[in-house]
This record gives structure tokens, sequence and C-alpha cells, in this order.
């Protein structure tokens, strides 16, 4: 510890350039700016056992388009999972709908919203 702070309150000598290294960043930054922001990811549920690795998926900032078809036979299944989904969208301050007679759900992380807005097509 003394030794730490010697060096840190001591009078240092003049730096010369062979003291620093130089870094070559460019790889590192062209790979930063090709990551995506986030992901659009698919999901079947078919139990309240997948539910968690979906959750992980929208606290990690992705969005998870989610078919529920196979809790259609189940209802109590079906509000458990629901009810566990639209939580994580509160939780997150994100966003839930659901699609196709309620085949499908989509669950979005922060700042990200859907519209309830159709585009074109015949209502």
């Amino acid at each position: 510890m003394v030794k730490i702070l010697d060096s840190l309150l001591r009078k240092s000598t003049p730096s010369t350039e062979d003291d620093y290294m130089d870094l070559d960043l460019e790889a590192f930054e062209q790979a930063e700016a090709s990551a995506p922001a986030m992901f659009v990811k698919i999901a079947a549920v078919g139990d309240i056992k997948d539910s968690p690795r979906i959750k992980d998926e929208i606290y990690n900032g992705n969005v998870v388009i989610a078919d529920i078809s196979r809790l259609k036979m189940d209802k109590v299944m079906y509000e458990r999972v629901l009810k566990d989904l639209k939580e994580v969208a509160k939780d997150v301050n994100g966003d839930i709908i659901g699609l196709g007679d309620q085949r499908y759900v989509v669950i979005t992380p922060n700042s990200v919203k859907i519209s309830r807005d159709k585009i074109g097509g015949v209502e």
C-alpha cells in the first residue's frame, strides 16, 4: 500500500515516446459499429418452463415473437404464461401485444413500443 501511495505522490520523470504503446482500435471499433442494438428472437412456448428463457431475452434488450398456440389447449397454463410475459414487459417498461387470434405474442424491451395501428390490409 505504501508503494502505491509513494508512486502516486512522488514526482514522476517526464514521459518519453517509448513509454507509450500505440493501440490499434480500428478492428474493435468496426466490430462495435456492426453489432446490432437488438435482435428479434422467435420462441415456441409449450409450457411455463419456456418463460424464463423468453424473459432473459427481453431483459437483454431483444424483441421476442412467441408462438403460444400450443398453450390454447390448457387455459390455466395459457393464463399463467401470459401473466408472466405481461409482468416482464411491464417490469422493463416495454410492450406486449397478441397477434393472429392470440396465436402469437410480441414482447418488446424498454424503449420499444408496438403501434396498434394497422398498415394497409382489410379490417
